[in-house]
């Protein structure tokens, strides 16, 4: 089928035109890194600032500020995650949130002296990991994966054993889109004693997860992505419900103790997820995101998947078609792939530069990767046949 025909039998087509910018011809591939904001969220900000900061002053706190960590938390344990309430936290930036937790599985795993994660994890893991492990004396066990691919069930049986404490994995692979099998995986970490650590930064909004399901111990993910939270939002923290009372993290805050405004001479941690929490929290950063889960919720996680889905089916025909000497380094089978596409040429980088010019937005990963990140929602099939067409030439251009 044609893109146009393709954005006509759409059935989430019409949902575009809420997405600011989404009317320009600039063609939008970085989704995955950075969403477009929805039309309602400029109103919501600036009558957040008129009425509730300007308007309620420091009663916001009582009034309201205070629960929204949690209160926000499960709306995303509800909505995407797969996560009853009371499991879901909201504050801290991605990589706080990740040390946070790795530190408090590691303690929980006293004698254990591994931690397991593989090479080509986002960078923020891999270094967090690295610091936890000195800090606390562990060794790092490394999983060597094929860039294009991921963890499978097979690297991770032979990496874990009974020294692992603490399995941390990406739910999609940032450079490949490899989607892993988390409920796979977390029973493998679990057989051999370890707790396990998702990321869930390139997955959440874009392709459904069933955390309390899967047996997750714990999730962190970032919400600027495919929850269009906006630049620098906060993270997510899923800790499950039998590890709450058991977990000490390690950034011991007031806003985590038991009694914040006890103001006392020493900290005693929150019953359940309210210990993950260590500052104050970054309310204004929590309202973007508040919009897109409202529209995720009216057209439900599976729809959202479906549209991904049939997108990168597309981009990857089309790259097939029309980009001779271009490779596919993502999972050709839709089960096995998040919502991006990876392309390698030995020019992608010059072509990348060329096409941000040119008002066609994709993103570079080593090596000789263009990232297509293709948010679900505000991405049209149309969009990406133009997109595509600008990379043809831009590689053409540069092979002459």
């Amino acid at each position: 089928m044609t893109a146009d025909a393709l954005d006509q039998a759409d059935p989430l087509a019409s949902l575009r035109a809420r997405f600011v910018g989404a009317e320009t011809p600039l063609v939008y591939f970085d989704g995955n890194s950075l969403g477009r904001p929805l039309s309602a969220t400029g109103p919501r900000l600036a009558a957040f600032v008129e009425q509730q900061w300007g308007g309620r002053l420091i009663r916001g706190w009582d009034e309201r500020w205070f629960d929204l960590p949690r209160v926000l938390g499960d709306e995303l344990g509800r909505i995407v995650l797969g996560a009853a309430p009371g499991q879901t936290a909201v504050g801290d930036s991605t990589t706080v949130l990740l040390y946070k937790a790795m530190r408090a599985a590691v303690a929980a795993r006293p004698g254990r002296t591994e931690i397991v994660i593989d090479r080509d994890n986002f960078p923020t893991d891999r270094y967090l990991a690295d610091g936890v492990a000195r800090e606390c004396g562990l060794t790092l066990r490394w999983i060597d994966v094929d860039t294009s691919s991921g963890v499978s069930a097979d690297l991770l049986a032979a990496a874990v054993g009974p020294q692992t404490a603490l399995v941390v994995l990406s739910h999609v692979a940032y450079r490949s889109a490899y989607l892993a099998d988390a409920s796979a995986l977390t029973r493998i970490a679990h057989d051999a004693g370890a707790l396990v650590l998702w990321d869930l930064s390139h997955s959440v909004g874009s392709v459904p997860t069933e955390l309390d399901a899967w047996d997750v111990d714990l999730a962190v993910g970032c919400t600027y992505k495919y929850l269009n939270g906006g630049p620098g939002a906060p993270a997510f923290v899923y800790v499950a419900a039998q590890l709450l009372d058991e977990l000490e993290q390690p950034v011991q805050g007031w806003m985590g103790a038991r009694d914040p405004f006890l103001m006392g001479p020493s900290y005693a941690p929150a019953p359940g997820i309210q210990r993950m929490l260590s500052g104050t929290p970054p309310i204004i950063g929590m309202l973007a995101m508040q919009d897109m889960l409202a529209l995720i919720d009216e057209v439900g996680m599976d729809a959202v998947r479906v549209k991904s889905v049939g997108l990168t089916e597309h981009a990857i025909a089309i790259a097939d078609a029309t980009l001779p000497g271009v490779t596919l380094a993502s999972p050709r089978e839709s089960a096995w792939r998040g919502g991006h596409v990876t392309l390698n040429h030995p020019h992608m980088r010059e072509a990348t530069a060329a096409l941000w010019a040119q008002d066609v937005i994709p993103d570079y990963r080593d090596p000789q990767g263009l990232r297509i990140g293709l948010s679900p929602l505000s991405t049209s099939y149309a969009e990406v046949e133009a997109g595509l067409a600008s990379v043809r030439v831009a590689l053409e251009g540069l092979t002459g």
